[in-house]
């Protein structure tokens, strides 16, 4: 796997651990930057002061946020051509088929609700980094910055 870097936007200490021994778990070497609230999400990915020069190669988005929600981060990241196009997916406890549908509708590419047992998040973890960062195939030009 390559070692570009994932965002990982969630402000719960305990899943932000559990994420990180899942990628630990599972050998996902790839750079892993968190960031706890919604506001920190945005300047990251769009102040010129404080954001990276290189896009992370995938987004993992909780929706309950502090500041500004992940909703409100994903429409930023649509309508933003520099972000449009970066794999986006929500990662979160809520079980609400109004929150499902909105992240669909707001271009989320997955919706994943967090499990509770680690084995079983350990596995989610898993799968979406074979696809996501492996098999999927990136747009043209997502490396171009």
């Amino acid at each position: 796997m390559n070692h570009k870097t994932i965002l990982l936007i969630e402000d719960n200490p305990s899943d932000i651990e559990l994420t990180k021994r899942a990628f630990k778990k599972n050998n996902i070497l790839n750079n892993l930057v968190v960031l706890e609230d919604g506001q920190e999400a945005l300047d990251y990915l769009f102040n010129p002061a404080k954001s990276s020069e290189e896009l992370p190669v995938i987004i993992l988005l909780d929706l309950k946020l502090p500041r500004i929600d992940g909703m409100e981060v994903l429409r930023h990241i649509r309508s933003n051509p520099r972000t449009r196009r970066l794999p986006v997916i929500v990662l979160t406890s809520s079980r609400e088929e109004q929150d499902i549908a909105d992240s669909y509708d707001n271009g989320a590419n997955s919706y994943i609700r967090k499990p509770v047992d680690f084995r079983q998040f350990a596995e989610s973890i898993r799968t979406l980094g074979i696809y996501w960062l492996v098999l999927n195939e990136e747009p043209p030009g997502s490396n171009d910055q």
